[in-house]
């Protein structure tokens, strides 16, 4: 389950849709990664086709990361069986 975002513009799109604040050029795509994070109960559930997940290392180690689309990525950290701090970046 879901349980904290870092940016407001990610929590408003998640709870009603309202992708205005986003840069990601394919919000059907969030949209769906989105619903596999609240459905995941651990970080390897994210671990689907065409995610491209993987484990930050450095100074973001301990949070994973998804591929949204370009250079953009959903990461997110983990705590029990939530997912946490989730935030869309372009950390590349």
């Amino acid at each position: 389950m879901i349980r904290s975002f870092k940016r407001k513009g990610l929590r408003r799109f998640a709870e009603k849709g309202d992708a205005s604040k986003l840069n990601v050029q394919n919000p059907g795509r969030l949209r769906r990664i989105l619903v596999a994070l609240d459905a995941a109960r651990a970080p390897a559930h994210m671990d689907l086709p065409g995610l491209q997940f993987h484990l930050l290392k450095g100074a973001d180690k301990g949070r994973c990361s998804v591929w949204a689309s370009g250079n953009w990525r959903v990461t997110f950290g983990w705590s029990g069986e939530d997912a946490i701090d989730i935030d869309l970046e372009d950390y590349h």
